[in-house]
């Protein structure tokens, strides 16, 4: 994995949505005002939270945010998505752009002409699309770094084999290989081999972290903070995280946050962030992203991580 320090990366996919442009913006603002980076969104958002039935309500609003607020492009790094956006209004997922090289140069372009900038920083493929030859999605990709439109590209919800095998046909391209991978990551694990109720969510497993360790990719987590679970009675964790490794973890969480004087959450981002992981965090509230910046000054011992481990 990469040797920087890890960041709290903002999520802004119910941005324009469910999240009104006054609060997203001052949510905005505070993450950057507190040192604050990277933005995190995708082109598909929110196509199931928005009366027109497809996605970029987040791209716009952080494009009006960047209109109006001259010289914050240079202080954030701005991350999308392309290959779930419906190109037919409220038809999801027969209508998903996929992958292809068309489909992909398109929802870049449009990425961009959402967001009024010239390039983003890092452009994931948002899942895997097996209806198109992974040769010709790694050539797209790969063409869009040649021409300085994304400076980074990364997989999201792949499995290990197919990024690997993806870094292998870039290289066989001399083209600008996957270099980040973005999965669903959290404290609490579900019970193993059960289904997830989230249409398209990919748990990250050990064979990513061994692969992100061995080559030198980067790591981003979603879901990092449970739909606020871990400390909102109002919001249980899904059934799947009903067993008795949960309840043993969340006592060790209780614990630990006792002992360093801090919350639930700011203890979960610390622990992914020690992993080397940068947690990506939903919030809907200025309050929310402040306390998720905070966790960067929590230290979890050695002796912390282990006893995270023993309760599973």
């Amino acid at each position: 994995m990469k040797s920087t320090d890890p960041h709290i990366v903002l999520g802004t996919m119910d941005f324009g949505t469910r999240v009104d442009p006054d609060r997203a913006f001052a949510i905005l603002d505070s993450f950057v005002a507190g040192g604050g980076v990277w933005l995190d969104t995708a082109n598909c958002y929110s196509f199931w939270a928005d009366p027109s039935g497809v996605g970029g309500a987040s791209e716009r609003l952080i494009g009006a945010w960047l209109q109006a607020r001259p010289g914050v492009r240079d202080s954030v790094r701005i991350a999308t998505k392309v290959r779930h956006n419906p190109l037919v209004p409220h038809s999801w997922p027969e209508s998903a752009e996929g992958l292809s090289a068309r489909a992909v140069h398109v929802g870049v372009q449009e990425s961009l002409g959402r967001l009024g900038v010239d390039h983003v920083d890092l452009l994931w493929a948002h899942a895997e699309d097996r209806t198109v030859p992974l040769e010709e999605t790694v050539g797209a990709f790969g063409e869009l770094v040649a021409k300085g439109v994304a400076l980074r590209v990364g997989a999201a919800n792949h499995a290990a084999w197919r990024v690997e095998r993806a870094r292998s046909l870039a290289r066989e391209q001399r083209v600008e290989p996957w270099t980040a991978l973005q999965l669903r990551h959290s404290l609490v694990q579900p019970r193993p081999l059960t289904p997830l109720a989230e249409a398209g969510h990919r748990m990250l497993a050990a064979e990513d972290l061994d692969l992100a360790r061995s080559e030198g990719l980067a790591v981003w987590s979603y879901t990092s903070l449970m739909w606020g679970s871990y400390e909102r009675a109002d919001k249980p964790l899904p059934r799947t995280y009903d067993h008795p490794g949960t309840t043993r973890v969340l006592a060790v969480l209780d614990d630990i946050a006792d002992e360093l004087s801090t919350t639930r959450n700011q203890v979960v981002l610390a622990w992914l962030m020690r992993q080397g992981i940068d947690p990506i965090v939903g919030v809907s509230r200025v309050e929310q992203i402040e306390q998720a910046l905070a966790a960067r000054r929590v230290r979890l011992s050695d002796d912390h991580l282990a006893r995270f481990v023993e309760a599973r």
